[in-house]
């Protein structure tokens, strides 16, 4: 139950330094004002989190305007002083007049300042300028060449601020949601009246409110509980830095996410075949935006397949490569100790232990620790006879493969698939690919995404989807029929 405010300040400090004890930031500093100083008040904040400055501009103001507004000659009553702070401070969009503690506890940790007057049951919270953070950048996971370079930071109201001034349209709606736990995290969910889909706005929000208790930290945090099947490796939603692709993801009738804290928005429900569009397929022209994607799907087969390709062709169906083709790859085995199945991987492994080096190392380091580490341990593990150059080259341009993908958590996934699909390689040869194969797009047309099915508009089939599916039809075409495109 929450505890009300008391009129006398001695009170209201015993309580606040209770609550906030050992707290070495927590500043308590007692002022005085009125024409003879006479009435007493203290303003509470962190230093950490709000502006001294601006809290000394605060008292000297209410200090000056006081006695102006009360008229000059006339005895300053405590009612005097109440009305003045509920009718002249509080209608400041920055300050409010709070009743209870567990307001006061919410608001100081979010970068507040309280002011307690001694005499009145009330407090005044008042909102200070944001402590420097990082500022607006270009998108360090999603560059482009040409189009908008504005990335989301770890400001939430700043985030829906750069949305909403791209979309500026009071049917853009945002919610908020404290979660629980002990980090007390905000969480933002935002949709378009009218283009968002009914059903799937009335599932997200029965499944967000069973959000548990526990400490949010990332938006990551809330996919496990949106999402429909944990266990696979496929990404159920996207993930985006940018504000023009939020906009956009509105503006198609999708719900996005944001949390307190962290850039990352998520974008749902997210569907097979938009973890392949990136937000420049709408900033280059028609032609070049489709050899583009087509680029992207022919690199989604190589990633998934190559390896398991190469170990079912050159174990088991050898028939199939051209008698040069073959001559060369016998050569280059010649002298390996290990079967195909084997070599790959080796070599997988030791080149996803170059690709997690160069992420966690710091930037300057990690990308010559990777690029230089390849080119040693490549070469050196032919020199010694551990793989083939043929099997050197598969890995490579597996992992470049992975790498033209748009969504990171969606490349993630092909490289969980490489193993059992490389194992039925080794086993079956083609006919255990096929099997996979099979496995693989069965699974896929099972998935579903917030009640949405995952391979839509293909599976079902939605002739009137197919426009911005594989094939981008021009915008001109698009922005007539369709809703404008994420």
């Amino acid at each position: 139950m929450p505890v009300s405010i008391s009129a006398r300040i001695e009170n209201n400090l015993a309580y606040i330094q209770n609550v906030f004890k050992d707290c070495n930031d927590l500043m308590i500093a007692p002022w005085k004002y009125g024409p003879h100083m006479e009435y007493r008040a203290v303003s509470i904040y962190f230093n950490t989190l709000t502006s001294e400055k601006v809290m000394n501009y605060f008292k000297q103001t209410l200090q000056d305007l006081v006695p102006h507004t009360v008229g000059p000659g006339t005895e300053v009553t405590l009612e005097m002083i109440e009305q003045y702070f509920s009718e002249h401070v509080a209608s400041s969009e920055s300050a409010l007049i709070i009743k209870d503690f567990a307001q006061v506890e919410s608001l100081l940790l979010s970068g507040c300042a309280m002011v307690f007057i001694d005499g009145w049951n009330k407090v005044i919270s008042y909102r200070t300028p944001d402590l420097d953070r990082r500022q607006v950048t270009e998108p360090v996971t999603e560059p482009v060449v040409q189009g908008p370079r504005e990335s989301t930071v770890e400001n939430l109201r700043k985030n829906i601020g750069m949305i909403r001034l791209r979309i500026r349209n009071p049917k853009v709606k945002f919610n908020y949601l404290p979660t629980g736990g002990q980090a007390h995290t905000v969480i933002a969910y935002g949709y378009m009246e009218d283009a968002v889909d009914p059903n799937v706005l009335k599932e997200f929000k029965k499944r967000l409110a069973q959000l548990p208790n526990g400490d949010v930290l990332e938006t990551s945090y809330v996919e496990e509980l949106l999402e429909d099947h944990t266990w696979t490796p496929f990404p159920q939603f996207r993930y985006t830095e940018r504000t023009d692709v939020a906009a956009a993801a509105l503006l198609s009738g999708k719900i996005i996410v944001l949390t307190e804290g962290t850039g990352s928005i998520l974008v749902c429900p997210g569907l097979f075949f938009e973890l392949f569009q990136s937000s420049e397929d709408y900033y280059q022209r028609t032609a070049i935006a489709n050899s583009i994607r087509l680029l992207r799907l022919f690199s989604f087969l190589i990633a998934l397949g190559l390896p398991s390709v190469y170990i079912a062709i050159s174990t088991f169906h050898t028939e199939l490569i051209p008698t040069v083709l073959l001559l060369a790859i016998i050569d280059s085995r010649e002298g390996i100790p290990f079967p195909a199945f084997a070599e790959a991987i080796i070599m997988m492994f030791i080149f996803e232990l170059l690709r997690e080096a160069g992420i966690r190392l710091p930037r300057p380091v990690g990308s010559a620790v990777s690029i230089v580490g390849a080119l040693v341990v490549g070469e050196a593990a032919i020199n010694a006879g551990i793989a083939s150059p043929i099997m050197v080259v598969v890995t490579a341009l597996t992992g470049i493969a992975s790498f033209s993908l748009p969504q990171y958590n969606f490349a993630i996934s092909l490289r969980l698939l490489q193993l059992p699909l490389m194992l039925l390689a080794a086993i079956l040869g083609g006919f255990g690919l096929m099997i996979g194969f099979l496995l693989v797009w069965n699974h896929l047309i099972r998935l579903k995404s917030l009640g949405i099915p995952y391979m839509t508009p293909l599976a079902p089939w939605i002739p009137g989807q197919m426009r911005d599916v594989i094939y981008r039809q021009p915008l001109k075409t698009l922005m007539k029929h369709t809703k404008p495109p994420t």
